[in-house]
């Protein structure tokens, strides 16, 4: 038996938080990070499960979440089982990535649902 601890959660930003846009950009052009962002957007899964649903090493998991996570694209949480052996779990955090370009500055916003967070408020990046 296992249960997510959502006290122990990382990845979506406060609002001091500013992601770096270079690094929403990078990930998402990945195509290891996009199946990841794709497997994980129904449910949370760990690097070994993220490795075998998307059929990447587990090396190649493990820097992709970490990709993933420093770019603020999914969050990470500690499941917790009975058995005394936590692992660490990865979900996507976002519904929509906006990219514009505005007088050569590039700015990326993302948006998360109501069901995820209390405001559906977009979250603003930095600019590249």
């Amino acid at each position: 038996m296992s249960a997510t601890n959502p006290t122990t959660k990382r990845g979506w930003p406060t609002t001091d938080d500013v992601a770096d846009a270079g690094a929403v950009l990078g990930a998402l052009d990945d195509d290891a990070c996009r199946a990841i962002l794709e497997a994980t957007s129904e449910e949370s899964l760990t690097a070994t499960e993220l490795s075998d649903q998307c059929e990447i090493p587990m090396s190649t998991a493990y820097r992709k979440v970490e990709k993933l996570t420093e770019a603020d694209l999914v969050e990470e949480r500690v499941r917790i089982n009975t058995s005394g052996k936590h692992a660490t779990e990865y979900r996507k955090s976002f519904d929509d990535v906006l990219v514009s370009v505005d007088g050569g500055d590039i700015a990326v916003e993302m948006t998360k649902s109501d069901a995820d967070t209390d405001a559906s408020a977009p979250y603003a990046v930095a600019d590249d």
